[in-house]
C-alpha cells in the first residue's frame, strides 16, 4: 500500500523474492490506481493497482508505505487487520509510540490480537540505526552510562517525505514552515528514544526534541527526486533530540539529512558511542549506512517475522534478532 519511491522499491524486492507472492497494490493517486503493477515495478506481475482495500485480494501480510505519522495510518491499519492481515509499516512514528500514542497501540494491541495477527512498525531509523543496534550493542557493557547515536545521511532517493525536512526552501521560507508546523525534520526521534529507554530499563524524566535548523546551503543547482534544489536554499537540515534521566541527558540523537555536497565537507557517515559501567562501545560506519535501501531491507526482512510473531501490537524489541536477518538473496 503506497506506492511512491520506497513502495516501489518494496515491491520490486518482493517480486525478486522466491519465498513471497505480491498479489496487489493499492494506490489512490490518479497516476497510479488502475494501471498494471507491472508497468510501475519492473517485473512485478501484471496486476492492477486498486484504488481501495476493497478490490484486494485476500493476502498474509500488507506493506503499508504512505505515512509517517500513527494518526493518519491508523485508520488504514485498522481496515488491514479488520480483514485478517499482518501489516508492516514503514510509519515512523509506530516503531515503538508507547509513549507518545499509547490509546492507539491499546486499539490496534486488541483488535490485532483478535483476529490473530500482529502489526509492527520498522525502518532503517527509526528502527534499527538509532534504537534497534544500540540495544543490541548494550549487551556488551556491564551497564549503560549513556548513548550517543548521529547520522550523516544522504536523501536524494526518497520521494515525498522530502518535504516536512523543508529541504530547497530559502533559509526565511524554512523558518516561516518550520513555525507553522509543516516543516518538522526528522520524525521518529520520540519512539527511537522510548525504544532504547524501555530496554536498557530506563524510566525517562522526559524527551527534550530541539527545532529542525539548516546546516548548509546549496553552492551549486541539486536535484533530488521530488524537486530541484537552488542555489543559496536549504541543502542540509540538523536535528537532534535527548532523553532525560536524573537530570541528566542519557540518550543523545543527532540526524543530518539532505543533498550533501562532498565538495564542501560533508560525507555520509554513521557513529554509535555506549559510554558503558567498564568500558565504551563504539561503532563507526564512514560511509555512512545507506538509508533508503535500509528501509527497504527492513521492512521487507520484516515480513515473515510478523506473520510468525504473536498476535498483537509488536515492536522490533519483542521479536528474535534472527527473524531480521536479511534473507533475500535468491540463490
Amino acid at each position: 500500500m503506497g506506492l511512491g519511491a520506497t513502495g516501489i522499491a518494496l515491491a520490486e524486492w518482493i517480486t525478486s523474492r522466491n519465498d513471497l507472492q505480491l498479489v496487489g497494490a493499492v494506490d489512490t493517486s490518479a497516476d497510479k490506481a488502475g494501471k498494471l503493477l507491472g508497468d510501475l515495478v519492473g517485473g512485478a506481475p501484471q496486476i492492477v493497482v486498486a484504488s481501495a482495500l476493497d478490490d484486494l485480494l485476500e493476502a498474509d501480510v500488507a506493506v503499508l508505505a504512505t505515512s509517517s505519522w500513527v494518526d493518519t495510518v491508523e485508520p488504514t491499519i485498522t481496515a488491514l487487520v479488520e480483514r485478517s492481515l499482518n501489516v508492516v509499516s514503514i510509519c515512523e512514528e509506530l516503531r515503538d509510540p508507547t509513549r507518545t500514542h499509547p490509546e492507539a497501540v491499546a486499539r490496534l494491541d486488541d483488535l490485532a490480537r483478535n483476529r490473530g495477527v500482529s502489526v509492527l512498525g520498522t525502518g532503517c531509523n527509526p528502527g534499527m540505526l538509532m534504537d534497534t543496534l544500540p540495544l543490541l550493542l548494550s549487551g556488551l557493557t556491564l551497564g549503560v552510562r549513556s548513548v550517543h547515536v548521529e547520522r550523516t545521511a544522504d536523501m536524494s532517493r526518497y520521494g515525498a517525505i522530502l518535504n516536512k525536512f523543508g529541504l530547497g526552501l530559502s533559509p526565511e521560507e524554512f523558518e516561516e514552515r518550520r513555525d507553522a508546523g509543516t516543516v518538522m525534520g526528522h520524525v521518529g526521534f520520540a519512539q527511537s528514544i522510548t525504544a532504547l529507554a524501555r530496554g536498557l530499563g530506563w524510566d525517562l524524566d522526559r524527551i527534550e526534541i530541539d527545532p529542525v535548523t539548516p546546516a548548509a546551503l546549496a553552492a551549486t543547482e541539486g536535484r533530488l527526486e521530488q524537486m530541484v534544489i537552488s542555489p543559496g536554499a536549504v541543502s542540509v537540515v540538523r536535528h537532534q533530540a535527548r532523553g532525560v534521566l536524573g537530570g541528566d541527558v542519557v540518550i543523545e540523537l543527532v540526524a543530518n539529512f539532505g543533498l550533501l555536497d562532498y565538495s564542501e565537507g560533508w560525507s555520509a557517515a554513521d557513529a554509535l558511542r555506549i559510554e558503558g559501567v567498564e568500558q565504551t562501545i563504539s561503532v563507526t560506519a564512514p560511509s555512512g549506512y545507506e538509508s533508503f535501501l535500509s528501509t527497504v531491507a527492513m521492512a521487507g526482512n520484516a515480513l515473515a517475522a510478523v506473520v510468525e510473531a504473536t498476535p498483537g501490537f509488536v515492536t522490533l524489541s519483542d521479536l528474535p534478532v534472527a527473524s531480521l536477518a536479511g534473507r533475500g538473496c535468491a540463490r
